[in-house]
């Protein structure tokens, strides 16, 4: 599928912001909600629990939300 002119227009300045992004940022998609994250003080995700546990993110690194539809599911 090929995206409009519009949609492609959006998509490369989407991927030019990408680049700028700081190291110490990531995203985060949950609850149809993409959250703005900062990195923990090892540079990684900052996930609650132990490192062995599927725990969840740390709600305390939330910086804060983007206002864009998203889902976070697997394919």
């Amino acid at each position: 599928m090929e995206p409009t002119e519009e949609e492609a227009k959006w998509i490369r300045a989407f991927k030019r912001l990408a680049k700028k992004c700081p190291d110490s940022l990531w995203l985060f998609s949950g609850s149809g909600t993409l959250y703005v994250m900062r990195k923990n003080e090892s540079g990684h995700h900052a996930i609650d629990g132990p490192a062995s546990s599927r725990g969840g993110v740390d709600q305390d690194y939330i910086l804060d939300h983007v206002d864009i539809e998203n889902d976070g599911g697997d394919w």
